[in-house]
């Protein structure tokens, strides 16, 4: 009898846990679905190019005829798309502009571009692939031997690889470039960002993208089946969060750190990536211009109209989280997410230099 009382209630033990479960799944997708939603709703009215247009009206374009002579600028990624229209932006406002980019022979092409289309001479081409500790490190440790200010370093660089790619350093290739590699850039230029204050400024890009996924530890996607688009997401997310970290840890240090969404622009990246998405949208995304629009104000204006550790979108302030999205309160795994990345810079200097 004891016997079966005991099997009586392990079964019932089991059956709650599985039901517990299967409740646990279901509310997850449930919210997975409201954020993906409420994000393609959001955006549609927002994030095309009918809502940079609408959003427009309202800007002054007195604020974009600052020059910004003398300042030296690092963007990230700028061969192409954003990148590109930031740094072409910055040089035709007189601004010493260094492009990092990858790929030798694009980057070179994208300087002689700026250099004709502006007639600025002072744009100059580093090599780096930002996927690795080791390149970005290297190229810091050059570009510090120039003992130069930087007044403004752009984060840009970033990709969407659907595919799980590890780096040769160990990483997945998502999260090397998009955030270690955009976190090891930052820290690394603190000197020189230092050296430019108190009007030091660094505008990291990230994507509305973000509105879909909160915070997490499991930085490379580690568990469960990957998603190239969820990585990215994730990715993004952290980027906000990080420039809210970087916004308190360094307030005393002159330098203003702030994050923005592009909207939904055609972007050569954007087509590679979201194929599926550039056709459906076509003639409705907003132009590289467009989207760099937001670095460029946010380049440009007074730091004292700035808030250091917001989120901007079409020269205004936006929210970080939206409406029952329950993203806030991931934001408190940041100093987790920080002693991690910490611990990879490290381990990767050790491990090369062995």
């Amino acid at each position: 009898m004891k016997v079966l009382e005991s099997s009586s209630s392990s079964s019932s033990s089991v059956y709650i846990r599985l039901r517990i479960s299967s409740i646990g799944s279901l509310l997850m997708f449930l919210l997975k679905t409201w954020r993906s939603s409420s994000f393609a709703l959001y955006g549609y009215l927002n994030f095309t190019k009918q809502g940079f247009m609408e959003h427009a009206k309202q800007f002054n374009q007195e604020e974009m005829q600052t020059r910004i002579e003398g300042q030296n600028c690092v963007v990230t990624g700028a061969n192409s798309g954003i990148g590109y229209s930031t740094a072409e932006g910055l040089a035709s406002r007189g601004a010493t502009v260094y492009l990092v980019c990858r790929n030798k022979e694009r980057g070179e092409d994208a300087v002689s571009r700026i250099q004709s289309s502006t007639g600025n001479q002072n744009v100059h081409l580093e090599v780096c692939d930002l996927s690795s500790i080791h390149e970005i490190k290297s190229f810091a440790s050059r570009f510090s031997s120039k003992d130069l200010p930087v007044h403004i370093l752009v984060n840009n660089a970033g990709l969407m690889e659907h595919e799980r790619v590890t780096t040769t350093e160990g990483y997945e290739l998502n999260f090397a470039v998009n955030v270690l590699g955009t976190y090891t850039m930052t820290e690394s230029m603190l000197p020189l960002l230092e050296k430019a204050a108190p009007n030091a400024r660094v505008i990291t890009v990230s994507s509305g993208g973000m509105y879909t996924a909160p915070l997490t530890d499991d930085l490379q996607f580690e568990n469960g089946k990957f998603d190239g688009v969820e990585q990215y997401a994730r990715n993004k997310r952290v980027q906000v969060a990080l420039t809210e970290k970087w916004a308190e840890t360094y307030k005393e240090k002159g330098i203003g750190f702030y994050s923005m969404h592009p909207g939904w622009a055609e972007t050569p990246g954007v087509t590679k990536s979201l194929p599926e998405f550039s056709k459906s949208l076509l003639g409705k995304l907003r132009t590289s211009e467009e989207g760099a629009d937001t670095v460029m104000w946010l380049s440009l204006q007074a730091k004292e109209k700035l808030k250091s550790g917001a989120f901007y979108f079409d020269r205004s302030e936006a929210t970080k989280h939206l409406l029952f999205s329950m993203t806030m309160n991931s934001h408190k795994a940041i100093d987790r997410i920080v002693e991690k990345l910490d611990s990879y810079t490290v381990s990767s200097s050790v491990n090369h230099d062995s």
